[in-house]
């Protein structure tokens, strides 16, 4: 039953990666929507309906079975490797180009980049293990779903010093905009809680970018999500405190 699901729940994500509904699979296997629908729920497929599915995208389904097989991916570049990226700025949006699915023809086609110098710098990536450079220009992306920075690594460092900045110059009134800003006075375990909220709201972040891939590069617009949360008071505020009332958060080091 295990694998089962799991075939099924491929078999979704490839629907949505070939831009396919069950409208879509309804028409092509002469049964209602509900019909299809109620396969899925089930998960009670005939190996015909199967590969009747899999046709549909041009698919066997031994194509469908291997790609649940796990291949190697990269949860995390050494310290070196991301000053490298940092080094070469260009170098640096390739990796993002790469890291959000982008193909070879639409970073030439909306950066100042030559295709040589383009295909050096994916060289690059291929040789840090981000992406493989198959026949064609094609990129296959190799890190996993889970992939993060160095913990205060070039990459966050980067972050700090040149983007930060940037991204915060704005007044956040436009549409696809928004800035709040809260403040109050919580316990640590009200903290812990706010906190594993904001971590699950990245992760559907992480979802949503995830679903989004399989459409057109026209219709995705790059968006950033900046979460900040820490005990802290203006320093205005701090140096007007009595010594005696100053109170430090529990774990806290001070320098």
């Amino acid at each position: 039953m295990a694998q089962t699901s799991a075939i099924v729940s491929e078999l979704k994500r490839q629907l949505r990666a070939h831009g396919l509904t069950y409208q879509d699979v309804a028409q092509a296997l002469a049964l209602s929507e509900a019909s299809v629908k109620r396969l899925f729920s089930d998960r009670q497929f005939s190996l015909k309906r199967l590969d009747q599915i899999c046709g549909l995208m041009g698919m066997e389904i031994t194509d469908l079975v291997r790609k649940l097989v796990p291949e190697p991916r990269v949860e995390q570049l050494s310290e070196e490797q991301e000053r490298e990226l940092v080094s070469d700025l260009r170098l640096l949006l390739v990796a993002v180009c790469a890291m959000n699915r982008w193909q070879f023809g639409e970073i030439l086609q909306n950066y100042q980049i030559e295709e040589p110098e383009l295909i050096r710098y994916l060289a690059r990536l291929d040789r840090m293990g981000l992406v493989e450079l198959l026949p064609g220009n094609r990129i296959k992306l190799l890190v996993s779903h889970d992939f993060a920075w160095q913990p205060r690594g070039p990459i966050q460092r980067f972050f700090e010093t040149e983007v930060q900045q940037d991204f915060l110059k704005c007044r956040f009134h436009q549409p696809g905009e928004i800035r709040l800003f809260v403040s109050g006075m919580l316990s640590p375990q009200s903290n812990e809680s706010v906190q594993q909220k904001l971590k699950r709201l990245a992760l559907e972040f992480r979802h949503c970018h995830e679903e989004d891939l399989a459409l057109p590069l026209e219709q995705r617009f790059g968006v950033s999500l900046l979460m900040a949360m820490r005990p802290w008071e203006i320093d205005a505020f701090a140096s007007l405190r009595r010594p005696e009332a100053r109170k430090a958060y529990p774990g806290v080091t001070r320098n």
